[in-house]
């Protein structure tokens, strides 16, 4: 992720433009980062929009002077994995043009309860009006982080990988797939054209594994075809077809020991459904390469970060 940290520019700012917050969300901002295919700019300016609306900050508006400056620093309340820091950060770029910033951490990192992770000087109205939006991004990619690094955890030494799915908030997939990978997952299937995998309703209506592998395999997509089997007795037929990989649904550890013996390595085995971090370890322990799971995105809760504020020093 690239993107200014302007951790070097503590002395004199350029004037803060305060027609940014007083109304409606500026068409364009300067700080464009991306995160593999995610536009920063386009997903800042409509988080901001959402919460300012169009008559902006009217409570900082009417009661903090449009000149004032504040500094802060960003401060973690618990234990955690941090992942965003810097798309929290554009928020604040984006409504005060010349805020200081400096990043205390990196993303990816273990941080302690009390760690500082981010400090600002700005504009205190601007610096207002940014706070929520920055704290529920950073919060909510922070707990993803930090969920999915439990499950990392859980396999380490294994040899079976962690992956993540494609149940993320909605308009939210790329920034939530990020904050798993910074939680040491491997992504899985961005989207829908990105990777084949036949599922249980797929292969119903061609009426069986093995034909349903032979339709994925003439459709000569150049993907990995991959086929979900939820018994052994599917696993042969599926092989025989042309899979080149298989996701190994609901099956018990004793199952999965099966399955693994069975394929023998021919392709890759993934593990999925109703995986925990109670249960990760025994399944990883069967053999199989990979083990997906979906609750690192769709139900990680959010982390505890706060925003301490005091006036500047007049220069």
């Amino acid at each position: 992720m690239s993107g200014s940290r302007g951790g070097g520019s503590w002395g004199r700012r350029p004037k803060p433009r305060t027609d940014l917050f007083v109304g409606a969300v500026p068409a364009k901002t300067r700080y464009m980062t991306k995160i593999d295919d995610f536009e920063l700019a386009e997903f800042v300016q409509r988080v901001l929009g959402e919460d300012l609306g169009t008559g902006g900050d009217v409570t900082s508006n009417a009661t903090i002077d449009a000149d004032a400056s504040f500094t802060a620093e960003m401060n973690a309340r618990q234990q955690m994995v941090l992942a965003g820091l810097e798309v929290a950060a554009a928020f604040f770029r984006t409504l005060d043009a010349g805020v200081a910033i400096e990043l205390c951490v990196e993303d990816g990192a273990r941080i302690e309860t009390g760690t500082t992770l981010m400090r600002l000087t700005g504009n205190a109205r601007a610096m207002l009006a940014a706070e929520r939006s920055a704290l529920n991004t950073l919060q909510h990619l922070s707990g993803i982080a930090t969920l999915t690094r439990r499950y990392v955890d859980a396999i380490a030494g294994t040899g079976a990988v962690l992956i993540d799915t494609r149940k993320t908030l909605p308009g939210l997939r790329v920034l939530d797939k990020y904050a798993a990978r910074m939680g040491g997952a491997q992504n899985h299937r961005m989207r829908l054209d990105d990777g084949m995998l036949i599922k249980d309703n797929h292969v119903a209506v061609c009426g069986g594994v093995a034909e349903a592998v032979r339709r994925g395999k003439a459709a000569n997509t150049g993907l990995q075809v991959q086929v979900e089997v939820d018994s052994i007795g599917q696993i042969e037929p599926a092989l025989a077809a042309g899979a080149d990989r298989l996701l190994l649904d609901n099956m018990d550890t004793a199952k999965l020991r099966e399955a693994v013996k069975l394929v023998a390595g021919r392709v890759p085995l993934e593990a999925s459904g109703g995986v925990t971090l109670e249960t990760i370890r025994f399944l990883a322990e069967t053999g199989v390469n990979f083990i997906s799971v979906g609750r690192i995105t769709q139900s990680a809760p959010a982390v505890d970060i706060g925003l301490d504020y005091s006036l500047a020093p007049a220069n």
